[in-house]
């Protein structure tokens, strides 16, 4: 694979574009749009040639997808170089993007939100104000990291039935 389609090309760019937005390096997410897209598992040298990227950028940005667990290596018989392939189930995919970035990101917010709650516990000052504030953002970040961990348990079909729900469940809520 040495050059894209424009409608490739257009995705790949767009996610890129995405992943910085989200605060991913543009690099990773476009090669992660590259492989979602390709029909075959690529190999290092065709993604830094396709993409038209730095080799180390390739291996740098490889290394991060896989760490999120959502791009793996495959092998090729006769070929000895690690090819890499995306997951393609995109349900599966968020997924675990949605886990990485819970421990990456809620999990250490939790933590700190703790350890500002024992601190002002036994700070001198008048901390009660400070202390509401950080119990509510504590108890919303506790609350949502169990909904996330009771709807993380169920099979992927049962939510991707609850998420098309919509309207139907507010509906069931009397919410209008």
């Amino acid at each position: 694979m040495s050059e894209l389609s424009p409608v490739a090309g257009k995705f790949v760019l767009h996610w890129g574009e995405m992943g910085t937005r989200w605060g991913i390096n543009r690099t990773v997410a476009q090669i992660h749009a590259l492989l979602y897209l390709s029909e075959r598992p690529l190999n290092a040298e065709e993604i830094t040639e396709t993409l038209g990227v730095a080799r180390s950028n390739v291996s740098n940005s490889l290394k991060e997808l896989q760490s999120w667990g959502i791009v793996k290596i495959t092998h090729k018989m006769g070929d000895r170089r690690d090819h890499f392939e995306s997951l393609t189930d995109v349900w599966e995919m968020f997924q675990l993007v949605l886990d990485e970035r819970k421990r990456r990101e809620i999990d250490p917010t939790l933590a700190l939100l703790d350890d500002c709650l024992a601190e002002a516990k036994t700070s001198r000052r008048d901390e009660s104000h400070a202390v509401r504030r950080i119990e509510a953002m504590k108890d919303f970040f506790e609350t949502t990291s169990r909904w996330y961990g009771d709807l993380r348990r169920l099979p992927t079909g049962a939510v991707v039935r609850f998420v098309k729900m919509g309207g139907k469940l507010r509906k069931f809520l009397g919410v209008a």
